[in-house]
């Protein structure tokens, strides 16, 4: 009788033990923003809309080919674009950061290959990565929740 209950205490603790740790924990993603949540997202936002209204800045320097001062432009003033735009993407919802990460990362790239084009004063280079970087900048504001 003893032998009996001691298989059927091992058994059930097996038992247990094999349900514990096959069974898992689903993670709860939020599915809206918070108020503080729309709060800090929209300060880094208006940061980003300050840079994008600059972008016209950068446009009329390249137009007038003058490359030194689009590469201070970029390195200065837009200095901070990937930060920033990083920063922000971590903030989204789960479901937009990867697209959010994605578009940051084609931005910089974008950037990097106009300051690139501008220190070999390559025009037609110059002038398709603004537009991209232009392009990916808005797109990236587009996912941005509105207050």
């Amino acid at each position: 009788m003893v032998t009996y209950r001691s298989v059927i205490a091992f058994v059930l603790m097996l038992l247990t033990t094999m349900l514990v740790s096959c069974s898992s924990v689903t993670e709860t993603k939020p599915l809206s923003y918070t108020t503080a949540q729309v709060e800090e997202i929209q300060t880094y936002a208006g940061d980003l809309l300050e840079l994008r209204d600059r972008l016209p800045e950068l446009a009329d320097l390249v137009q007038k080919e003058n490359w030194t001062f689009v590469r201070n432009f970029i390195h200065g003033p837009l200095g901070e674009l990937r930060t920033k735009m990083i920063y922000l993407s971590r903030n989204l919802l789960p479901n937009d950061q990867e697209k959010a990460a994605a578009l940051a990362k084609e931005t910089f790239q974008s950037l990097v290959a106009l300051d690139a084009a501008a220190e070999k004063a390559d025009y037609k280079v110059a002038v398709r990565n603004l537009s991209k970087t232009v392009a990916g900048l808005n797109d990236f504001l587009e996912l941005v929740p509105k207050s």
